[in-house]
């Protein structure tokens, strides 16, 4: 949600910056709502102040014995009463059309994202690893998967089509990524452990940015809930409309949930294998902030993201995002990219986000700062929020299999995982 005042202030920086999104001129549309909302508010404004001074003049005119100013009086009352609930309606839904007009465009990007309209702008920051050499020619997970537990076609029986059933050793390898994760960011970058609804209401997915725009790729069920497409949601609606005391920020909450997307937006892109998931599951990152920290959060975030591929030894290039391949509601992006020998090519694995007040303005979510903060609405400003992968599980899964696969089609568990391996140190075909 856009902050009204800053339009109204620099619409043409508002313009200038929405331009790096790929939507233009937005401003004059905005501001014309905003203008005739404040105009109506006015005009309710005096007539409420002006019934309310009539009221009490009239038993003034009534003491008086002034009989005929008195029944003027009660005339102009009446009068006022009558166009008050017209004024009201047309406040409200003035109203509603700003916000809507607010809500519908995308965050502002921050002044060092770099300029571009999609993946190809992107900004390699740095990389990590060193690319195994491999003396055979690597497989691609969705080849080397099956034998050993990766059942697409059981998954598609019961399911439909990007669903996948995993069986033995492969299930087994699937849980130790995800509780080695859950563990690391609890107990090395401390993330507190959370186990939100895995179902949520309208508002919580219009806080975070999902509705109205994403709808078609969220799942929804009878009931009128949304299946959450990640954890994010949760997790930080859970400030949803609070007022947080300076002391407990930054709050740093992480989740293994699954997740659910219908991928709509994403149709025909990664149908084979284990890449892109109508279910999958992952550890989610969510903090948290001051306004002032979170440029500062980002950069931990994601280092904690990054923790876990250095330990899987898994290589990765970090990505900073250009303006126009970021996510709806982020200011400022890192995609960390691990790299897939089958397919010869990096895949994005994490995405690590800055929202500012994005998502805050949509939650009311704010915070007191210490002393009160002067000339603040209530004494209170927004906080910000970031949101990240750490990591997706499935992606890691597919990662640790092309890296670690053997020629003989086995797959060696990586070091850091065996104590949650109970034994298991290789991946083995089933049978």
């Amino acid at each position: 949600m856009h902050d009204i005042r800053l339009i109204r202030e620099n619409p043409e920086g508002f313009d200038t910056a929405l331009a790096r999104r790929g939507v233009a001129h937005q401003s004059a549309a905005i501001l014309g709502v905003d203008t005739a909302r404040r105009d109506v508010a006015t005009r309710m404004q005096e007539a409420q102040a002006r019934r309310n001074e009539a009221s009490k003049a009239i038993g003034m005119a009534m003491a008086k014995g002034d009989k005929d100013a008195a029944e003027a009086l009660k005339a102009e009352v009446a009068e006022l009463k009558t166009a008050l609930p017209a004024l009201e309606e047309d406040e409200r839904r003035l109203t509603a059309e700003l916000n809507a007009a607010l809500a519908q465009w995308p965050n502002l990007p921050a002044a060092d994202v770099p300029e571009g309209e999609d993946e190809a702008s992107n900004v390699e920051v740095s990389r990590w690893g060193t690319l195994r050499s491999f003396e055979f020619q690597p497989k691609e997970h969705a080849d080397l998967g099956p034998p050993l537990g990766l059942d697409f076609e059981t998954g598609a029986l019961i399911a439909g089509a990007r669903f996948t059933f995993l069986r033995g050793q492969m299930a087994r390898l699937h849980r130790a990524l995800a509780q080695f994760m859950l563990d690391k960011q609890t107990g090395e970058n401390g993330y507190t452990e959370c186990n939100p609804p895995l179902m949520v209401k309208d508002e919580a997915a219009f806080g975070t940015g999902q509705l109205p725009k994403f709808a078609e790729d969220l799942f929804k069920t009878t009931d009128g809930r949304w299946l959450i497409p990640t954890a994010e949601v949760s997790l930080t609606n859970s400030v949803l409309g609070q007022i947080l005391p300076d002391a407990a920020l930054p709050l740093r909450m992480t989740a293994l949930t699954p997740c659910f997307r219908s991928e709509a937006g994403a149709a025909g892109r990664d149908t084979r294998g284990f890449i892109r998931q109508h279910q999958f599951e992952k550890v989610e990152l969510v903090s948290i902030t001051r306004p002032e920290d979170s440029d500062a959060e980002h950069e931990r975030m994601t280092e904690a993201a990054e923790s876990i591929l250095q330990a899987l030894g898994l290589p990765y290039r970090k990505m900073l995002l250009c303006a126009g391949d970021m996510g709806f509601t982020a200011r400022k992006t890192y995609d960390l990219e691990v790299w897939l020998p089958g397919q010869g090519a990096f895949r994005e694995i994490s995405s690590c986000s800055n929202c500012g007040d994005f998502q805050a303005r949509r939650m009311n979510a704010r915070y007191r700062p210490e002393g009160g903060a002067e000339g603040k609405r209530g004494g209170t400003e927004f906080v910000h929020t970031l949101n990240g992968s750490g990591l997706a599980v499935g992606r890691t899964l597919v990662a640790v299999l092309e890296n670690y696969q053997q020629g003989d089609g086995t797959v060696d568990v990586p070091e850091v995982l065996k104590p949650w391996m109970g034994g298991v140190t290789r991946l083995t075909p089933l049978g």
